[in-house]
């Protein structure tokens, strides 16, 4: 794993939280990577909330000793292109379960999202191009305002985390800021996010952690040191931290046969709690 000392050090606009950042901070009970899953049956369920709008959600358990401090807050995880298919994204959202959140992750792609074969020669037929035009923000944004709004009003959450692997990453950018069609969220982290604008980046109005790969064509060098910059010149706390010997898609999708794709995806999970954990 390589971080950069000023990009995986955690970067205070002046030097210091503002206070009321730092009364949120959540102590106690440290967590490690053995409470994240990423093979075997995932524990929670799928409900459809109105007409339009499905979502996996996990709850921690009643005895679980961090839920308590927590409560009132939830993450909100938005999956890369795979959707609710994959079984590791629903993983995530019991793991972060695990870590004392009430986790849930909306159905982004209206039961169609891309197939796992995405990359192999296998499924010639599919066109990535024509399915990243049917799901612009304009037609995700109101997915996810609706399970911010689920969250908020439905299950009486006051904060909210969100959390965005790849094709989700972007959005998460979009979710902490106000001044979006998005918003709603008030602390963010990403891993791998791709399709990011430089709007979208400059937009945010809360903390923001980012999972990065180093052998990543949706988020190269140069795009990684252009984020970096546009960070650095907002006034709220941030977190870059690259991860070495890992591809796109590691942090859900790592291979576990590859020490440093698991390191990397085990090390970004607990990235994102800590961020939670100190921000949420």
């Amino acid at each position: 794993m390589r971080s950069s000392i000023i990009t995986s050090a955690l970067l205070l606009f002046g030097g210091a939280v503002q206070a009321g950042q730092s009364s949120n901070k959540k102590t106690g009970h440290p967590i490690d990577a053995s409470i994240l899953a990423h093979t075997g049956q995932p524990v929670g369920k799928e409900i459809k909330i109105g007409s339009n709008l499905t979502v996996y959600i996990s709850a921690p358990s009643p005895k679980n000793p961090r839920a308590k401090s927590r409560a009132g807050t939830a993450i909100l995880l938005l999956t890369d292109v795979f959707g609710l298919d994959l079984v590791q994204n629903k993983l995530l959202v019991d793991s972060f379960a695990r870590a004392g959140y009430l986790t849930v992750a909306p159905d982004l792609f209206d039961g169609s999202p891309a197939p796992e074969d995405i990359n192999t020669p296998s499924n010639p037929n599919f066109n990535v191009g024509e399915f990243l035009a049917r799901h612009t923000p304009q037609v995700t944004d109101p997915i996810i305002s609706s399970a911010v709004t689920y969250l908020r009003s439905s299950l009486n959450t006051s904060r909210i985390a969100a959390a965005g692997y790849c094709f989700g990453g972007r959005y998460v950018f979009r979710a902490i800021n106000p001044s979006s069609v998005l918003g709603g969220a008030d602390v963010a982290f990403a891993a791998h996010p791709s399709l990011l604008t430089d709007a979208e980046i400059s937009g945010i109005v809360g903390p923001v952690a980012v999972a990065a790969a180093d052998a990543d064509s949706m988020l190269t060098p140069a795009q990684r040191a252009n984020l970096e910059g546009l960070l650095l010149a907002k006034a709220q706390p941030y977190q870059v931290t690259t991860y070495g010997q890992t591809p796109h898609g590691f942090a859900v999708r790592a291979n576990y046969s590859v020490p440093s794709q698991r390191l990397g995806k085990e090390e970004a999970f607990l990235q994102a709690v800590r961020w939670f954990d100190r921000f949420l």
